[in-house]
């Protein structure tokens, strides 16, 4: 297929693109779109997309870590307990009918895409109401860093493991759990959010892409032309980053989550 080529690196760019600007959705978006543009099975797509996922997070999170704004031993926190259930979660994933754990996945998405959207046009318009109590993870803005304390390891714990479980139920990086998860139990700004999430879409992605490419499973003359493009598009995305606001990015990522649970429906019926 000479047309992969062409297609594969500008669905990497847009990809990409989301990545930098958000930190999230990369891998979900990634997974429908190489199964409706390749007509690849779930099993190929996915290591295709976590090789992608590696290769642009793994840049971005490097970014974010020389301008010091990628709170790093949250990120290997969140990322070590969402290595350890990723596993448990391809064991449910290849017990459980595909259908039904889509539609519910679907249901998830729009609902939490709907939440976000509503938050975030509020904060855009100035109406959105104050926080009920501090999140468990605060900032120390003496020195910059999170003050570390029971309850905000073990948010950030289950969040992590929640995104590991995800990523090995679906095949996806699991970063639309974890941006909104920093932003609900952290008060980081929002760049250091989507920073710290691109540290934890590595180091998750990095291992299925490793074992993808150790058992011959990985289709290289997509996944090399889709990874490049999606590095492009990120290093586009963090460039477009400086000049959008926080809210307008998490505002453009529920966005893109609802397109995602339409397509995962569209692909239960399909």
């Amino acid at each position: 297929m000479e047309y992969q080529f062409f297609i594969a690196p500008a669905l990497g760019i847009f990809i990409g693109l989301l990545m930098g600007l958000t930190g999230a959705g990369g891998g979900i978006l990634s997974v429908p779109l190489l199964v409706f543009a390749f007509h690849l099975p779930i099993s190929e797509a996915g290591p295709i997309a976590l090789t992608a996922i590696t290769l642009s997070a793994g840049v971005g999170a490097l970014i974010g870590l020389r301008v010091r704004v990628l709170r790093y031993k949250a990120a290997v926190l969140m990322a070590t307990f969402g290595l350890m259930l990723s596993p448990i979660g391809l064991w449910v994933a290849q017990r459980t009918p595909n259908t039904p754990m889509l539609l519910l996945f679907s249901a998830i998405l729009i609902y939490v895409s709907g939440r976000m959207f509503i938050h975030t046009s509020q904060t855009l318009a100035g109406t959105a109401p104050p926080p009920f109590k501090a999140p468990p993870c605060q900032l120390d803005m003496s020195i910059g860093k999170l003050i570390w304390t029971i309850p905000c390891a073990r948010s950030l714990m289950l969040a992590g493991a929640c995104a590991g479980f995800l990523s090995g139920l679906l095949g996806v990086g699991g970063g639309f759990i974890i941006v909104p998860s920093l932003k609900k139990f952290t008060d980081l700004p929002m760049k250091s959010i989507v920073a710290t999430s691109l540290g934890v879409l590595t180091i998750v992605s990095a291992g299925g892409a490793t074992i993808s490419l150790v058992t011959g499973i990985l289709n290289t003359s997509i996944a090399a032309p889709f990874a490049i493009g999606s590095l492009a598009g990120l290093l586009i995305g963090k460039a477009l980053e400086r000049k959008i606001s926080g809210p307008r990015v998490l505002q453009i990522f529920s966005i893109f989550t609802f397109l995602v649970s339409l397509s995962l429906i569209y692909r239960c019926f399909a």
